[in-house]
């Protein structure tokens, strides 16, 4: 979209508008003019053939030049995205047992690493990429780095373990980000929390506590309910039903300007990381496209001037 950086200067404009209403008057008063004589086949005697319609392809030639040139003098720019050095993205996965559940081939966990690792390949190398890991509690396992491979050797290294700390991941996530250097820059960096979970939180700080924080910091949390509503699992030799927490991990992705996702299947959570890595981390930045309006009017200028000398001998 084609935006202006001195949107003031486009008062320039009016002035074309006005010499382009005077060329239209002046038109309008000559022909009001020719018509007083009564004697038309007289004056189409005495009158050379006139130019016509060319005249005015030329004049308005002119004219759109000199509105391609106010346009110009308003600084127009589009808008493009640039990925941000400092954009640092946490990747939070639930190891929590329930992951063991088959209902997603091979089995949840699995599905979540294969997906995971695909989106670490897809992110920008410009950002900063960290992983965290929530069962009882919740690990930093790899600090944000540009390092593909430390974070690919996290996923493939997770291991699962009792009860589901949500909250305590976004804490941990927010502590991370924290700890990215910076570089000269002023304030936090720009971050987000990628959230997969697929249960109910049974240990640490709430989740409501957690959107807390993260909306006090300004990082959006988007989250990931992984799994459906009939998955089991075996805990020591009993059959649990474990379904997914959709209603607290939206409310989550709500309150800190996230977006929320449901994935059943690795195809489906590999469309949401794409989805997610589309938009984590960019800044749109003004592209100034002035001379591309310079370049229009000196080529309507230019056209202008020839068909005025080739028509009339003389510059408009």
């Amino acid at each position: 979209m084609i935006r202006f950086l001195q949107p003031w200067w486009l008062l320039a404009v009016l002035s074309v508008l006005l010499v382009a209403g005077a060329y239209v008057l002046r038109q309008f008063r000559r022909r009001t003019y020719a018509m007083k004589f009564t004697n038309v086949e007289l004056l189409r005697t005495l009158a050379p053939k006139g130019l016509g319609w060319r005249r005015h392809v030329a004049a308005g030639a002119f004219l759109l030049s000199l509105l391609s040139l106010a346009f110009a003098m308003a600084r127009p720019s589009i808008d493009r995205e640039e990925p941000l050095e400092r954009a640092t993205v946490m990747l939070a996965i639930d190891v929590s047992l329930s992951m063991e559940a088959d209902d997603v081939q091979p089995n949840r966990i699995e599905a979540a690493q294969e997906a995971a690792k695909a989106f670490v390949q897809e992110l920008p190398p410009t950002y900063n990429l960290g992983l965290v890991s929530f069962a009882k509690a919740a690990n930093v396992l790899v600090s944000p780095t540009k390092d593909r491979a430390a974070v690919i050797a996290g996923i493939d290294g997770l291991t699962l373990a009792e009860a589901t700390a949500t909250g305590e991941a976004v804490f941990t996530s927010l502590d991370a980000i924290r700890t990215v250097p910076a570089d000269g820059a002023d304030g936090a960096p720009p971050a987000r929390i990628v959230l997969l979970s697929d249960g109910y939180r049974t240990s640490g700080r709430s989740v409501e506590d957690a959107a807390a924080a993260a909306e006090a910091a300004n990082v959006p949390v988007s989250t990931i309910a992984f799994g459906t509503d009939t998955g089991v699992v075996d805990i020591r030799g009993q059959l649990q039903r474990v379904p997914v927490d959709r209603l607290s991990l939206q409310q989550l992705a709500d309150k800190t300007k996230g977006y929320f996702y449901e994935a059943a299947s690795v195809s489906e959570l590999k469309q949401v990381y794409e989805d997610m890595g589309s938009s984590i981390g960019h800044r749109v930045e003004p592209r100034e496209v002035t001379q591309w309006y310079a370049g229009v009017a000196l080529l309507l200028g230019l056209v202008a001037g020839a068909m005025s000398l080739l028509w009339t001998s003389r510059l408009p």
